[in-house]
């Protein structure tokens, strides 16, 4: 254990080999989870400098600001680091849908014995 990133006030993400840690965004006002993503140092940084979520793009290879074409950012209002800060809660107010599927969540589907389950989100899980 290492007592200064485990239980220190100094920020030190410890990044995995991809120099990345994992994001996980909640809705501030409902606690919903609305997505989980990953961020690199550069996407860290522009979160807390901007108050905007950027995240890195695995399957892009690219540094992304959450609904720069949607329009769909999430502003943040808060972030917090685990204790080993090797991951980011994000607690965010939405400005719309945050899945890409048109869902205010990516996770509107429940896992049930014979499958997936649509969780009620207004949204149709099979559009």
């Amino acid at each position: 254990m290492d007592d200064a990133r485990d239980k220190g006030l100094t920020l030190n993400p410890k990044y995995d080999r991809d120099g990345l840690i994992t994001a996980v965004v909640t809705d501030v006002d409902s606690g919903d989870v609305l997505m989980v993503a990953h961020m690199n140092a550069q996407a860290l940084k522009l979160t807390i400098d901007t108050g905007l979520a950027h995240f890195w793009s695995r399957s892009r290879q690219s540094l992304w600001k959450k609904g720069e074409t949607s329009g769909h950012m999430l502003q943040v209002r808060d972030i917090r680091i685990d204790c080993d800060q090797d991951a980011v809660w994000v607690k965010a107010v939405p400005a719309g849908p945050t899945c890409h599927t048109g869902a205010p969540s990516c996770f509107f589907r429940r896992i049930g014995a014979q499958g997936l389950i649509p969780v009620d989100t207004g949204v149709d899980a099979a559009d």
